[in-house]
Parts: C-alpha cells; sequence; structure tokens
C-alpha cells in the first residue's frame, strides 16, 4: 500500500470508488449463477472472499477484482445434469487445483511454456465453442417474451456502441436495469421473492461431492480462462505502469485465481476470474489503488448476506437475462475468433486447419469418449483434443 496506513486509505473518496468497482462488475457477477440456477448471494460472497485472498497472495499489489466467470457457464450447466451439482461443485474445486499447478509450472519454466502449451491455435476455438455451445440457451431463455428480450438486447447494443466513459463498462447492469423497468412497467415482475426474503440471511451454499466424471469434464475448461488471465495482468500492468507478470509475479497472480476458484467450489459458487470490465474500469479511470478493490470486495460479501437483494435478483424475468445472453454468448464466440486474428495465426496452413476443426467439430456435435464410469464430453473433450493434437502435429518451418 506504498507505505499508507488502513487510516490513510479508509477514505470517504476510496470507500465510494471501492462500490463503484463493484457495480461495475455486478450486473455479471450476478449473472452467471442466475443462469447456472444458484443463489446468487453465493457468487457475491465468493466473489469477495476469493478477491481478498488474491490480494493476500499478490502481497496486495495487484488492483483485481474477482467475479464469476462466463467462460464455465455451458460445463456446468451440462454437468450439473449430468452429475449434479454438488458433483460439479468438485470439479469447480479441480478447475483450482489446475490454476495451482499452472502456477507452478509458470514459476519453473516461465510463461513461455504455458503459451506453447496453450496457443491460439487450441484456445481461440475453445473459446469460440464456449460461446456458441450456449446459443440455443440463450434463444431459449429470451422466447419466452420475444418483445422484453430485445428490448433488453438493444439497450446492451445501444450502450456498448454509443456508451462513454464508465457507462460503455457496465453494458449488462444498465441493460438488465432498463428491461427490468419495461418488465415492471407491463407487469411481468413478480415481487414474492423479495416479500418472502429476510433483511438479513445467509447465502445458500452447497456441500461439494466428490465425483471423478465431473473432474474430468470441468478441467479443461480451465484453458480459456488462464490465457484471459494472462492477458489482463498485462492490461492492468500498464495501467499501473508496473510489470505485474514480474512482481508479485504471474505464478502468484495464477495461484490467487485458483484458490479463489477452489474456494468457490467449496461454498457452492461458481469459477472466479480477473474481470475484465474492472480491467475497463481501471483503465478508464486510472484508479490503480489495490486498497480500492478490497473495498468492492468487501462490500460484495456484505450484499451477501442482505437476503432483500437475493430475493430481487430472483425476480428478473428470464427474457430480460435471454436478452443479454443473445449478445453476451455471441461476444465470447467472437472473442475466440478475435483472439487467432491477433495471434497472426495463419489458417492457410493445413496443421492449424486440421486442429481448429477437429476442435470445433468434436465440441459443437457432442463427440463423448465413455470407458465404465468415466466419460468425457463436450468443450472438455473438445480441449482435450485441441491440446494432444497441438503437441503431436508436426510444425512447419515458418510456424516453428
Amino acid at each position: 500500500m506504498s507505505g499508507k496506513t488502513l487510516r490513510d486509505q479508509l477514505t470517504l473518496k476510496n470507500t465510494v470508488l471501492g462500490v463503484q468497482f463493484l457495480f461495475v462488475a455486478f450486473g455479471a457477477t450476478v449473472l452467471v449463477p442466475l443462469l447456472v440456477g444458484i443463489d446468487p448471494a453465493v457468487a457475491l460472497f465468493t466473489a469477495g472472499i476469493g478477491t481478498l485472498l488474491f490480494h493476500l497472495v499478490t502481497k496486495g499489489q495487484v488492483p483485481v477484482f474477482l467475479g464469476s466467470s462466463f467462460a464455465f457457464i455451458a460445463p456446468i450447466v451440462e454437468a450439473t445434469k449430468l452429475y449434479g451439482w454438488p458433483g460439479t461443485l468438485s470439479g469447480i474445486i479441480a478447475v483450482g487445483v489446475v490454476y495451482g499447478i499452472v502456477s507452478t509450472l509458470v514459476k519453473l519454466r516461465g510463461i513461455t511454456f504455458v503459451e506453447r502449451l496453450f496457443p491460439a491455435v487450441v484456445v481461440g476455438p475453445i473459446i469460440l465453442l464456449i460461446g456458441l455451445s450456449l446459443a440455443s440457451t440463450a434463444v431459449d431463455m429470451a422466447k419466452t417474451d420475444w418483445t422484453l428480450a430485445v428490448v433488453t438486447l438493444f439497450t446492451a447494443i445501444i450502450v456498448v456502441i454509443f456508451g462513454k466513459k464508465m457507462i460503455k463498462l457496465i453494458p449488462i447492469f444498465i441493460a438488465i436495469a432498463v428491461g427490468y423497468i419495461v418488465a415492471i412497467i407491463w407487469g411481468k415482475v413478480d415481487f414474492t421473492a423479495v416479500q418472502e426474503a429476510g433483511w438479513i440471511t445467509l447465502p445458500q451454499f452447497t456441500t461439494p461431492k466428490f465425483s471423478w466424471q465431473a473432474i474430468l469434464y470441468m478441467i479443461p475448461v480451465a484453458i480459456a480462462p488462464i490465457i484471459e488471465h494472462v492477458g489482463d495482468m498485462y492490461a492492468i500492468g500498464g495501467v499501473a505502469e508496473k510489470n505485474f507478470i514480474e512482481k508479485p509475479g504471474l505464478h502468484r497472480t495464477l495461484l490467487g485465481d485458483g484458490i479463489a476458484t477452489a474456494l468457490a467450489g467449496f461454498f457452492g459458487g461458481v469459477p472466479n476470474t480477473t474481470y475484465s470490465e474492472v480491467t475497463g474500469a481501471i483503465t478508464l479511470t486510472k484508479v490503480t489503488n489495490p486498497f480500492i478493490l478490497r473495498v468492492s470486495a468487501i462490500t460484495a460479501i456484505v450484499f451477501a448476506f442482505v437476503g432483500k437483494i437475493s430475493g430481487f435478483l430472483k425476480t428478473i424475468p428470464q427474457a430480460v437475462l435471454g436478452g443479454i445472453m443473445l449478445l453476451l454468448f455471441g461476444m465470447i464466440a467472437s472473442i475466440g475468433i478475435k483472439s487467432m486474428v491477433d495471434s497472426k495465426m495463419d489458417m492457410g496452413e493445413t496443421r492449424n486447419q486440421v486442429i481448429v476443426s477437429i476442435v470445433l467439430t468434436v465440441g459443437i456435435g457432442g463427440a463423448v469418449i465413455s470407458y465404465g464410469t468415466f466419460s468425457l464430453a463436450g468443450i472438455g473433450l473438445a480441449a482435450a483434443v485441441g491440446i494432444i493434437l497441438n503437441l503431436i502435429l508436426p510444425k512447419t518451418k515458418k510456424e516453428e
């Protein structure tokens, strides 16, 4: 904290900024648990605790807030159908362990080793799959009331394209707010959940149940957020004019994400990740004091125990969420394409065409590998196939 005491840091300005940064990430943080069907209060709690643990691991040097990861929505939905929510939680804990393993590899071998293991030719199509695999879910939710969904969707589009400064960074929050207000005007909001909720309540925590199948299903999905994490560390470091890759070190920031994700799994929450929305807000405001993000984390924890907030979130109509998803999941898919373009990957190379083609076919086609009680399918199987193909297929001299 640059030699400043807690008293120096705990000012009205820093407190207001901390609460503001939480609202930048609030819409996205609570959207994931709403989509996978769990109590959003749990996600707020685990995001807050996870962020504080991240700051502890990284020696309080990195201005980061951790929130629910979109990359895991489709795998969580499918894994819950196959293995139940408690079993899926063991997979989420295992994802945290994967972060820890990658953290160790980075410390021992450097970031280059990880980049070679997870190049754009593997990560790009996996991110693309994550977005495309949720397309039908978005449409199913939106069609419960297409008019309301379209209002919400166009609000998000307008904010993304024409929004200025901080407004541009909270399209989900604003779109949900507008869609919700329109739904109230049209008499399509049931306030029963708010009326029945107490003011102070415990989040609906769930105990994980060990499941090898769920673990093997979830682990490969960790690739995409790990790569995103590396990009965020470079971006935040650039704004703060510090090299967080070197100090406190990428191995520490990855470990912080991993511990936060594993902790979320133990409490019944969704995986956490460094938030691109918050990174964007930091870039815009130039506020790089990590203490402010710790205020955001504490605020999230407090909100988790306010039952009326959780009750209110549960009253958001499905069509409003569906409208947001129509844009959000498409954008996730486009990020996969962008990652391949930005890496200047040569799609004229037969090797790259083969890897991308097979990853997409396996993932979209719903391929499954089973042996006894073990099975690997969907995005997890596609990721595993992509990694193996990248390792065994010979590279051209140009690629080398």
